[in-house]
Parts: C-alpha cells; structure tokens; sequence
C-alpha cells in the first residue's frame, strides 16, 4: 500500500500535527509554571496533556489554567 499524497496535502498534514503538538507541549510547560492547591492536581493535568494530547490540552486551556496561579 502507498499513499499518492500531493506536497500541499503533506504540508496540511504536519501543519496539523504541529499544531496539536504545540497545544500539548504549550499545556505541559504552562502547567509546570503555575501554582496548583496540590502538587497531585499539577500533576494529574500534565497526565492528562501527556496522555490525551490534543483533547488534554484543550482541557488544561478551558479549565485547568484558571485553577492554577502564575509564579512570579
């Protein structure tokens, strides 16, 4: 089996994936450099950007950045 992929559709493609990519990496490094209740709670949303890439990262931007505080 081949894949018959024009540039264009290869270029899309890992447009795509760098993006979910940067998403996840972009949750994990927020989440290392805010201030949780816990360490566990700090942990659990960088599990989860690891674990489910694209959809954790999501989570981590909707609800889980409010819950943390900013270092300084």
């Amino acid at each position: 089996m081949t894949t018959d992929l024009t540039p264009q559709q290869w270029l899309l493609l890992l447009g795509v994936v760098g993006a979910f990519a940067a998403l996840s990496l972009y949750s994990i490094w927020d989440a290392f450099h805010r201030e949780f209740k816990t360490t566990g709670e700090k942990m659990a949303w960088v599990q989860v950007s690891v674990l489910v890439p694209f959809l954790g990262g999501l989570a981590y931007l909707i609800f889980g950045k409010r819950r943390g505080e900013r270092n300084r």
